[in-house]
């Protein structure tokens, strides 16, 4: 036993003795180190190991700590390249074509996520691609996991080149945001793509980050210790405890289920949920098994005697789809359209139900798709069939360990943020809020949060953030009169620019009331280089829309003040009438009002408003219609002069929901 002892520690010495350096994914062939700053270069190597660094005509040496853990800052470069970086140990790594230039952190959910690629299906789409040559213009993606503690590296990926072969690959937003810079400044561009779709500003954020802010560190302060066994139990128990408040103690045995596609069984009692949506996101992640969904509607007789196509968008994973209790099709495969044709004599005059078995087998479930991509076409006539559905659970499948990037509160810091520090960076570019809209009025303190908690973690101070505020969207038609969420999150979005160093691009106008994801992403990322222009590389460009001062009522009029008119107000419908403004007296109610520009002022009122207190201004999920401008075509931001309570004022995060 002596022996065998001897011979592994032995082979152990042996082993670390031959251990090479290592350096983070991210220092590889093509990369784009930060300008006109100190330049950390850092790894891994032996306890004690001499190494030294080299880059264009600096050397710099030093010894790995006991854990082989080592850093190295070189001297500030100016512009330039290509160059190679060397780092020597025991093993040499040779770095080519690295260029000096600015490197931008680019993140948040979907809309920063979204492809060049995803641009095909505009008019415009074959001109970008053919034109995207800018070798000096290079994008590093982050890849995608969740990690519950922070992480000293990244998954394996690489710096791509701009050039029409890879520029589909690139996110929109910050390809045109770079573009525009590198054209203006000719200085490299480098892009740090650290996004992932739908995912909500707390995950984005450090421990540390919420344990040191009095108002939100209650946001952690019951998160589990995120080792695997302890978050199983934790995440089993939570789905068990959500299930049961649902449906009741006892999942029903399969002779019962079996009732659950008859048209005339009793599905009072069942839970309800709105589809197209996963159930993930409406307060059931974890969930994996077999769910029923029941739908019913109406027909006449006429719609009843003609062909019929059931149409369910897709479904993820799998699904036994009936009518009326006969089966009328079934997929596998989450990423199939389904439509499924039904016979004669299945539909009938009156009341019909459909009842969808959906067998979930891993990450998220249930209809998913465009809301127009659900409904029955009868003859002539098409009945939408998005909305709430009812739905009711056969079965749940073991949780497993896989997180959801909202699962906690930090995933995503510790696996796409933290292992990119302390890369010298220029500054960050930020588009989310979609996922936090319901919870608006939190957002005023988690967004500056937010990039508090980056600035301090990076140690490079107040650097640039700039972020977009949420395009027009109909989410749930929201506006003055029922609450707006995404009206009120733009209205958080907007007060973070009292956060020092910071800059808002406004996007209403380039919404798309159907589509969560708009196509213009190249005035996106051309308004958020307008502001690095100016606020970062002091340009004198106009960087911003007419943004609300001031305001005095005048009898039956309010007089609007703004600021960043830039070369004067405008409207930008040929037919000259502003839109959306609205105006309200003691009562609350807004009423649509007639707005008119008096030089960089704007008067409003209404004829049954006679004793105006308030008036706000895009103030809707779907804020497209407004048409203030100024003449160098940058929107008016949305705002109001109220401060009355909102739909979200007392909604906050609450854990594991």
């Amino acid at each position: 036993m002596k022996q065998l002892f001897c011979l592994i520690s032995t082979l152990c010495l042996s082993l670390n003795s031959i251990a090479k350096i290592t350096l983070p994914k991210f220092f590889c062939n093509n990369m784009v180190l930060q300008r006109n700053k100190t330049i950390p270069v850092w790894g891994w190597a032996n306890s004690k190991e001499k190494i030294s660094v080299q880059l264009h005509n600096q050397i710099k040496n030093v010894v790995a700590d006991n854990n082989g853990k080592w850093r190295i800052n070189l001297a500030a470069e100016k512009a330039g390249g290509p160059y190679k970086l060397v780092v020597k140990g025991r093993n040499t790594i040779s770095i080519s074509n690295v260029l000096i230039g600015d490197v931008w952190i680019c993140s948040g959910q979907s809309n920063m996520e979204m492809k060049v690629a995803d641009l095909a299906s505009t008019n415009n789409y074959a001109a970008e691609i053919v034109s995207a040559k800018y070798p000096a213009i290079r994008q590093f993606i982050v890849k995608k996991p969740a990690a519950t503690s922070p992480q000293n590296d990244v998954d394996a990926s690489n710096w791509e080149i701009c050039s029409p072969a890879t520029v589909n690959n690139f996110s929109a937003v910050a390809y045109f945001f770079a573009r525009r810079l590198h054209r203006e400044l000719h200085v490299p561009i480098g892009i740090f793509n650290a996004s992932w779709g739908s995912t909500m500003i707390e995950t984005w954020i450090s421990y540390e980050g919420f344990e040191n802010d009095e108002t939100l560190k209650e946001i952690t302060a019951g998160m589990p210790q995120l080792n695997s066994e302890e978050l199983l139990k934790v995440k089993a128990t939570t789905l068990k405890n959500k299930v049961e408040k649902l449906q009741g103690p006892m999942l029903p045995t399969a002779a019962e289920a079996a009732h659950w596609k008859i048209s005339d069984y009793s599905d009072s009692g069942w839970a309800t949920i709105k589809l197209p949506g996963y159930w993930e996101e409406q307060g059931l992640e974890d969930l994996d098994g077999n769910i029923w969904l029941r739908k019913s509607f109406v027909l006449t007789a006429s719609q009843a005697a003609q062909p019929a196509v059931l149409q369910l968008a897709m479904i993820d994973d799998n699904d036994i789809t009936y009518i009326n209790g006969q089966k009328v099709g079934t997929t596998n495969g989450y990423n199939k359209n389904r439509k499924y044709n039904i016979k004669a004599g299945i539909l009938k005059e009156g009341n019909n139900v459909i009842a969808i078995k959906v067998n979930d087998s891993g990450g998220n479930g249930g209809i998913y798709g465009e809301a127009a991509d659900v409904n029955i076409l009868t003859g002539d006539a098409t009945l939408p069939l998005s909305g709430e559905w009812l739905f009711r659970i056969e079965s749940v499948s073991k949780v497993t360990l896989s997180l959801f990037p909202n699962s906690y509160p930090t995933l995503l810091y510790n696996a796409m943020i933290h292992p990119l520090i302390p890369y010298a960076i220029k500054g960050a570019i930020w588009y989310q809020g979609e996922a936090n809209a319901g919870r608006a009025y939190q957002y005023r303190k988690t967004f500056p949060l937010l990039i508090k908690d980056w600035r301090m973690q990076w140690g490079q101070g107040n650097f640039p953030f700039y972020f977009v505020q949420l395009a027009s969207w109909k989410a749930d038609n929201g506006n003055s009169a029922k609450g707006s969420t995404w009206a009120e999150l733009r209205e958080a979005q907007a007060m973070t620019l009292s956060v020092p160093n910071t800059g808002m691009a406004v996007t209403t106008d380039i919404g798309e009331t159907n589509d969560i994801h708009p196509k213009n992403k190249q005035d996106v990322g051309m308004r958020l280089a307008l502001i690095a222009l100016n606020k970062t590389y002091n340009k004198k460009n106009v960087y911003s829309g007419p943004t609300y001062l001031s305001h005095k009522i005048e009898g039956d009029k309010i007089i609007v003040s703004f600021t960043n008119t830039g070369s004067g107000l405008m409207v930008k419908d040929a037919n000259g009438y502003l839109k959306g403004f609205e105006i309200a007296g003691v009562d609350k109610i807004f009423h649509y009002a007639k707005a008119t520009i008096d030089g960089n002022k704007i008067i409003v009122s209404q004829a049954s408003v006679t004793a105006p207190v308030a008036v706000r201004f895009s103030w809707a999920d779907d804020a497209g219609e407004s048409n203030l401008f100024n003449k160098e075509g940058l929107p008016a931001a949305p705002f109001r002069t109220d401060k009355w309570k909102g739909i979200t004022d007392e909604v906050k995060y609450q854990l594991g929901e």
